[in-house]
């Protein structure tokens, strides 16, 4: 394995952007100084010529959909362009086909990835009413960690036995990444919805069938659950400013025993944006009102939500262009979602070093992955250059999701990725991937 040398870059870490240099070697973080001098005629070296390093991001919810959906997407179309947009290791979630709620259904996934992908991988074990016993067989320090719907969102995962969820939080050491809105709520919301309009609901309605009120009800039973069994609980994809008052920032990270994370459309998109994007922007939970966009960014940026993720979720054109009962909930992001926190950078809503807190150092220390998110000597080199001033136009010829679509289509980013590392071997670089990957499953210190 070639060493590489990164010269005179801007290194986000840690709270700080500090000038120097970044030497490579054997797939690790060799050295970080002012200045480090050319070691071997063998090194690559690599002039940021003062683009901004940071280490690479942590995408802690992702649906790849390999097995099973592979119309819409594989671990590797899938990883090749979170690469490409900065991301380095993801998370990815039970609800394939078959879903990976037994242990031989995840290793299987496992070794699809250990053959095909581009970034450093884990994959959450994924809970039902009826494999209590299965979920307790799974090794924490090999696996992320156990993914609960209680909201019905894809698929038949749906965990709604009272007396199973108690048993599920009192009894397991993983920690609990949940799916947050309450079923009967929904329900009652899309029947009224379908009174008055019939099979033509206009695709404005989806923030009120899937609300505010379904959304906090799921979330606070789930925390007075977590609370009552003292269960790691994780709520995934807060989509509302209410939900939000529900967790604390008076304690460091690594202390919490409930976390949350906003994913990058709840940031981006409001309910204004329905009427251009349509159902290209329908996610589960909804992207809700202004109001909500701009207290989920609050929370952000006060410590309440703790982690920033892409619940990247790809579906073919051609099914998201269904009318709204019949268009899945989800949308491509893996690879524009770094670029778009940046462009919020760039309007003054959020810091770089903040960025990479909720994007990458925050997801190693609440999953305790082990040797990643910072950039620091000893730790694995997965590390991302990026120019921000090189402006850039999201158009088909450019998108590398096997669907071949993105609610960013048309939008101009400031930035752009000039270079990912992944385990220290340069796997893209200027819209090229001049190396293979080679991509480690992700270890945790529990």
């Amino acid at each position: 394995m070639k060493s590489v040398l990164i010269k005179n870059a801007n290194i986000v870490n840690e709270g700080k952007i500090v000038k120097g240099d970044v030497l490579v070697k054997d797939g690790r973080i060799a050295e970080i100084s002012e200045t480090i001098s050319m070691k071997s005629a063998e090194t690559k070296v690599i002039d940021a010529d003062g683009s901004y390093l940071l280490p690479g991001m942590i995408d802690d919810q992702v649906h790849f959909r390999e097995p099973g959906l592979t119309h819409k997407a594989t671990v590797e179309t899938e990883s090749k362009a979170a690469v490409a947009g900065g991301i380095t290791s993801f998370i990815e979630m039970p609800n394939t086909n078959p879903q990976a709620t037994t242990i031989n259904l995840l290793e299987d996934k496992f070794d699809i990835a250990a053959k095909t992908s581009w970034a450093n991988y884990s994959f959450m074990f994924g809970g039902t009413n009826d494999n209590i016993d299965e979920i307790l067989k799974v090794d924490p320090q090999k696996v992320a960690g156990l993914k609960l719907f209680l909201g019905s969102s894809t698929g038949n995962m749906l965990v709604d036995d009272p007396k199973i969820l108690e048993e599920i939080f009192s009894k397991t050491k993983l920690l609990i990444s949940a799916h947050c809105e309450d079923e009967d709520t929904i329900k009652k919301n899309l029947e009224k919805a379908k009174e008055e309009f019939g099979e033509d609901i206009p695709i404005a309605l989806h923030p009120k069938i899937r609300s505010e009120e379904a959304c906090y009800i799921s979330s606070s039973r789930a925390i007075k659950l977590a609370e009552k069994t003292g269960a790691r609980l994780h709520v995934f994809h807060l989509s509302t400013e209410k939900e939000t008052h529900l967790f604390s920032n008076k304690k460091p990270l690594a202390e919490k025993k409930i976390t949350a994370e906003v994913c990058i459309h709840h940031l981006w998109f409001s309910e204004e944006d329905y009427k251009l994007k349509g159902t290209k922007i329908k996610w589960n939970p909804a992207v809700k009102t202004q109001k909500d966009r701009d207290g989920l960014l609050k929370a952000l940026l006060d410590d309440r939500i703790d982690v920033i993720a892409t619940d990247h979720a790809p579906h073919t054109i051609e099914e998201k262009n269904n009318k709204y009962l019949s268009a899945p909930s989800g949308g491509p992001l893996v690879q524009h979602g770094l670029v778009a926190l940046l462009e919020m950078y760039h309007k003054g809503k959020i810091s770089i070093e903040k960025i990479v807190e909720k994007f990458a150092h925050n997801p190693a220390i609440l999953f305790q992955i082990k040797e990643r998110g910072f950039i620091r000597e000893g730790y694995k080199a997965d590390l991302v250059l990026v120019d921000l001033n090189s402006p850039w136009n999201v158009k088909k010829e450019n998108i590398l999701y096997k669907c071949g679509w993105s609610p960013f289509e048309g939008t101009i980013f400031k930035s752009r990725i000039t270079h990912t590392l992944v385990n220290g071997v340069v796997v893209y670089e200027n819209f090229k991937f001049p190396n293979k990957s080679n991509a480690e499953r992700l270890t945790f210190d529990r």
